[in-house]
């Protein structure tokens, strides 16, 4: 067993305060926020159960991932009319170019704060 996997076994919570387990080694009926949507279901107010952690070696530090009981988890609400009409709308408004007001057909780079042919106009 290598120490990082130790460092991230803690299934009493004792020193996180949550139980923890080392990445992809979560107990069976546990799911992260992605693996419940996959399936359908959202966590629906339910406290973190436990949580998964892998030493990051990028950035250093560890990076966590919490675990949500999927017999407590509920179905993700439906899209209403309404939510697509607002999803259209915040869409719109990310490929809108500030400079040329016009539909640039792709989201405009934060970096860049307009579309490529107002960046670059050369």
């Amino acid at each position: 067993m290598s120490a990082a996997f130790g460092k991230c076994y803690d299934p009493t919570g004792g020193h996180y305060g949550v139980p923890t387990y080392p990445w992809k080694f979560g107990p069976p009926g546990l799911a992260t926020r992605r693996q419940l949507r996959a399936e359908g279901l959202r966590p629906g107010g339910q406290p973190i159960a436990a949580q998964v952690m892998r030493q990051n070696r990028r950035q250093g530090g560890v990076k966590v991932a919490y675990l949500y009981r999927v017999d407590l988890a509920l179905p993700v609400r439906p899209m209403t009319s309404r939510k697509w009409g607002a999803l259209a709308l915040a869409m719109l408004a990310r490929r809108t170019c500030p400079e040329c007001r016009k539909d640039a057909g792709y989201c405009i780079p934060r970096c860049l704060g307009m579309c490529i042919p107002c960046a670059y106009p050369s």
